[in-house]
């Protein structure tokens, strides 16, 4: 039960009471045999006290706190020194005193008359909340650690501990002294003793002193809460603090690897013999025996404690981990003598061999003899699979065992030891279909079922996001092949050269179909998932490093596990091949194999073409990331990137001469971005997932259909690796000349040339796209490339920025085109000319450039200096009149 219990009246007053005087009332009530009926009785008969609030100095003068109390309708009183309140011990109302400071003398006073104090934010809170003011036999300043139970443990000095355990009662929180699976919090000072063992055990946080400090400087917050995971773990004890490290058995990356771990999380790092050690952790596959007689205080312990410690977020018990030697003195010794070390023990030896080999050839209840093909080597190369399910320790390590060895009365049928080689390669595929249904059980209850179990200590290690990210279809694909396995364990178990194995493949054809492509199109992602993961987040590295030193991984990584459904489907068609090479041509199986080999062939076309659509997309939402400001509508299902080229402008038109631009070719469009001068900070997701910033800026999205001539321009001493567009927007007359110079040396530029013409002529539905393409000197379109890299040209490119950017802060008339058009409409306006001729010198304007208005000769231009004269006049007279 609470220390504060929560009691509501019929009235709507909440009454909080300590838990010992409730306790022992109840007891009482029991003991009597007190019904429910008397208890109401007497509860009637009591006499009806009115609260009243007192506000205390600072506490009255402030307006949020008036209107709180008028919200939840208390009445209440301002006074600066509690002896103005003659009345204060009158039993017609309890008084309940808001103070704003719980350091003062006031304060003080008041705690020694035994009265109710509580801080504004408790106020506040219960006006937010629509909850009466509550009852406390402890002054309560805030509720930020409201209905959180706390227990200390490592704490020697009782002045501090006096001190933390009075901040947390005024933040409403209770402390117990003994730890149980109602405290919610343990505050540890150390990593020993039991209390820490225990809320380990239990899962119970544990966090430092320091949490207590910093959750009574936000006090005044009212939404804040001291029990917010993200606030809690800034605080948390880390696994190895006041632990001095020593490795021994490790290789030199592993060691530095851990010994960055170490570091982070709160531990020191000592050479192996040295005295602080608290704990030595020994590589146990490597190391047989310790270079020196340990101290009793040193705890030498398996790598997996290091790795477990890390995973569950807090120091694991060192019993379980224990490093033991591999064979102590005594073992040795009897060993020893009872080992053949006799003159005839290599006889001995043989005899026993040729024993089991006879009595392995006379009673052979396998029906998998162990010899194998000379193909067989070449087609488990393609998969490489893991053979697991045929060791005792994958059976009793896994929480399933396998079907195979679930039936064994099947496998103890004896056959022939004589068969044909068709029924060989049928073997070999029910082998390799029964590693891997293993293998993809091994990593669903090694990896995923581990990472999605709720209530995990120290909570979740990944997102259910990232979850389901990295093992996405795995449970869908183990379920078909579970089935494909059963059918092929009965067809062999009562086999003959009649039964059709492609029926099985056929039957479950589409449900291949259905489960592989959603694995295999996102598996790049899924290991990058993997990688950014294990390095982010050092509990999923720690619980990578357990898993995978298992026997049931053969000490595979996880990624390495992951890729054999991506292997087995070709793996299946070569089998399936090499059944259909040893199958008569007048079997029926015959004409069945090739149908399930062509269905797999489609499967895989299927996977691929799919694969190739993501990819696809993938590339686009890269651009769009890249590229800021890149408009909506270059995203479309019928568009593809073909090609991305990186070049430097040798012209103005689009950006400045010398500027590195960016060519995006889609099958339709061109999208030309410029690199942009200031990169913004990364975006960062609400999974946490963090974007690098766009590193390049939009400058237009080109249809090809505009692009009317491709000029391949002459390799010459001024000019290399140059080219041209000339097109033609739809709001110019004219054509305009881009200018290009490749930086890469790929694609080669006639590549990339006649590239661009082909999609060209697609898009304009020409044949002939070769005839786009016109070669020229560099003198007749005056493009050369002689200055790009000079250090002068750089220099000068420098100053033409900072010019411009100096010139649009000063400026007034940062657009001097629309400042035209705006000046040639208000003067048509002025002349009164009807809406419609105004609207057709507006559209000519936007036909036109700026260099051709000024040399056509329109009473508009004439008389825009007499239009300025008229503004001007116009606004001194209005400054005039300000003034």
């Amino acid at each position: 039960m609470a220390d504060n219990s929560m009691l509501v009246s019929e009235t709507g007053r909440s009454l909080l009471s300590d838990s010992s005087v409730l306790d022992s009332k109840i007891v009482e009530s029991s003991k009597e045999d007190v019904s429910l009926g008397s208890v109401l009785n007497v509860e009637e008969e009591m006499p009806q006290i009115e609260t009243r609030v007192v506000l205390v100095q600072e506490a009255g003068k402030r307006e949020e706190l008036l209107k709180a109390l008028e919200e939840i309708k208390v009445p209440y009183i301002k006074t600066d020194t509690i002896e103005e309140l003659g009345d204060s011990d009158s039993p017609e109302f309890e008084s309940i005193f808001v103070v704003s400071e719980f350091q003062d003398s006031i304060f003080n006073n008041l705690c020694k008359a035994d009265c109710r104090v509580i801080g504004p934010p408790v106020v506040l809170h219960c006006a937010q909340k629509g909850e009466p003011l509550p009852f406390s036999c402890r002054p309560l300043y805030c509720a930020s650690m409201l209905n959180l139970v706390l227990c200390f443990t490592g704490f020697r000095k009782k002045d501090e501990l006096v001190k933390l355990v009075t901040l947390v009662h005024h933040m409403g929180g209770i402390i117990r002294r003994d730890l149980s699976s109602k405290v919610t919090h343990l505050v540890a000072n150390s990593t020993h003793g039991d209390k820490f063992r225990i809320a380990v055990s239990l899962g119970t946080p544990i966090v430092k002193a320091e949490w207590i400090y910093k959750a009574w400087e936000r006090r005044n917050e009212i939404d804040f809460c001291a029990a917010d995971d993200d606030f809690r773990n800034q605080f948390k004890v880390p696994p190895f603090q006041d632990c001095m490290l020593s490795f021994l058995g490790f290789s030199d990356d592993e060691k530095a690897n851990m010994e960055e771990m170490t570091e982070m999380q709160g531990g020191h790092c000592l050479p192996v013999g040295d005295e602080r050690c608290t704990h030595l952790v020994v590589e146990e596959n490597t190391v047989k025996d310790l270079p020196f007689e340990p101290l009793k205080n040193l705890y030498v312990v398996k790598q997996e404690w290091f790795w477990g410690s890390i995973q569950m977020d807090a120091r694991a018990g060192e019993s379980m981990y224990l490093f033991e030697k591999s064979e102590s003195p005594g073992l040795k010794k009897s060993v020893s003598l009872l080992s053949l070390n006799t003159p005839n023990s290599n006889r001995k030896r043989r005899r026993l061999k040729e024993t089991l080999a006879q009595l392995t050839r006379e009673t052979d209840v396998s029906p998998f003899p162990p010899r194998k093909r000379p193909s067989a080597e070449h087609s488990l190369s393609i998969g490489s699979l893991l053979d697991i399910s045929n060791t005792p320790e994958s059976s009793t390590t896994s929480g399933e065992t396998p079907n195979s060895s679930a039936r064994p009365s099947k496998n103890a049928t004896p056959l022939a030891l004589k068969q044909s080689a068709r029924w060989q390669v049928a073997k070999e595929l029910y082998q390799t279909e029964s590693n891997y249904v293993d293998i993809l059980t091994t990593i669903i209850q090694l990896f995923q079922v581990p990472l999605e179990k709720e209530g995990q200590l120290g909570g979740p290690i990944l997102a259910q996001e990232e979850i389901k990210t990295i093992f996405g279809s795995i449970p869908d694909i183990l379920d078909v092949h579970t089935k494909i396995k059963e059918d092929l364990e009965d067809l062999m178990m009562n086999w003959t050269e009649s039964k059709s194995i492609g029926d099985i493949v056929l039957k479950y054809s589409k449900d291949l179909l259905k489960t592989y492509p959603p694995f295999v199109n996102f598996f790049e992602m899924s290991k990058e998932t993997i990688t950014r993961c294990e390095k982010q987040k050092p509990r999923f590295h720690a619980f990578l490093k357990i898993n995978q030193a298992k026997p049931e991984c053969g000490r595979q990584s996880l990624a390495e596990l992951l890729i054999r459904p991506v292997q087995r489907l070709p793996s299946v068609a070569l089998l399936l091949n090499d059944i259909k090479k040893h199958t008569a041509e007048d079997n029926p199986d015959k004409i069945t194999l090739e149908r399930a080999i062509e269905s797999l062939k489609e499967v895989m076309t299927h996977i691929n073409e799919d694969k190739r659509k993501t990819e696809a997309q993938r590339q686009f939402f890269d651009v769009v990331y890249e590229v800021d400001g890149c408009p909506a509508n270059l995203l479309s299902s019928h568009r593809s990137l073909v090609q991305r080229l990186e070049t430097v402008a040798l012209g103005d038109d689009l950006c400045d001469r010398g500027e590195q631009v960016t060519l995006f070719l889609f099958n339709d469009c061109l999208e030309i971005a410029r690199k942009r001068h200031k990169v913004i900070g990364a975006f960062r997701s609400p999974h946490g997932h963090t974007r690098p910033p766009a590193s390049l800026k939009h400058v237009v999205l080109m249809p090809l259909s505009q692009i009317k001539k491709v000029l391949d321009i002459r390799e010459t001493e001024d000019c290399h690796k140059a080219f041209a567009l000339v097109v033609r927007p739809p709001t110019e007359l004219n054509n305009k000349l881009l200018s290009f110079q490749m930086t890469t040396e790929e694609p080669p530029k006639e590549d990339w040339l006649k590239m661009l013409c082909r999609h060209v002529a697609n898009t304009i539905c020409k044949a002939d796209a070769e005839n786009l393409i016109y070669t020229v000197d560099p003198d007749s379109v005056e493009v050369n490339t002689k200055d790009m890299d000079s250090t002068l040209s750089r220099a000068s490119r420098a100053i033409k920025k900072t010019s411009k950017k100096v010139t649009r802060a000063f400026s007034f008339s940062k657009t001097p085109k629309r400042a035209l058009r705006r000046a040639l409409m208000s003067h048509s306006a002025t002349e009164g000319r009807s809406p419609s001729s105004t609207n057709e010198s507006y559209i000519g304007s936007r036909l036109t450039s700026t260099s051709s208005l000024a040399g056509i000769p329109s009473p508009s231009l004439v008389s825009l200096p007499s239009i300025f004269e008229k503004r001007s006049h116009t606004l001194s007279r209005s400054t005039t009149h300000l003034i």
